[in-house]
């Protein structure tokens, strides 16, 4: 079952980057108490993903901190170094923190899961954005399959 407006973020433990390699967070610590925009996408370096979805966010990172919005992080269903590249490869830096879904576990308690294995990606994350307040999704925006309308950072400053 997909979550809602009004849900909970479930719990769940991704990863990210430090000095000492692969570190776990938490959804309670990435959410708790603050207000996040997060965007999901269905893999690091593919061409929407690589080309428009992340480079958004980057560019109007200072715009959406600026409605409130304190961290911005971007998941997929890939490995902590993958995410790690991808992020210094599209000049992510501080503006967006790149967490890795390594094992689909939170995509899978999301109910945002999709079957790319027609084309070899295996079970990956559907396109979203939402926009969470101490814990609770306020907006969820999700994407048709191939489309890329609603969850682009554009789309999301308009809800802010």
């Amino acid at each position: 079952m997909t979550v809602k407006v009004g849900d909970k973020v479930p719990s769940a433990k991704l990863k990210q980057m430090s000095a000492e390699g692969p570190k776990d967070i938490s959804t309670d610590e990435l959410f708790g108490g603050k207000k996040v925009a997060l965007f999901a996408l269905p893999g690091a370096f593919t061409p929407t993903c690589s080309a428009k979805h992340l480079p958004g966010f980057i560019e109007k990172a200072e715009e959406l901190k600026k409605k409130g919005v304190e961290v911005i992080a971007c998941v997929s269903v890939n490995d902590a170094f993958v995410m790690d590249a991808w992020g210094k490869a599209q000049g992510a830096g501080a503006k967006v923190m790149m967490l890795a879904d390594g094992n689909g576990d939170f995509t899978r308690a999301m109910g945002l899961e999709m079957d790319g294995t027609a084309h070899g990606m295996g079970k990956r994350s559907q396109r979203y954005s939402m926009i969470v307040d101490k814990g609770v999704i306020k907006q969820l925006n999700v994407e048709q399959p191939r489309a890329f309308e609603v969850s682009s950072a554009d789309y999301m400053l308009k809800q802010l």
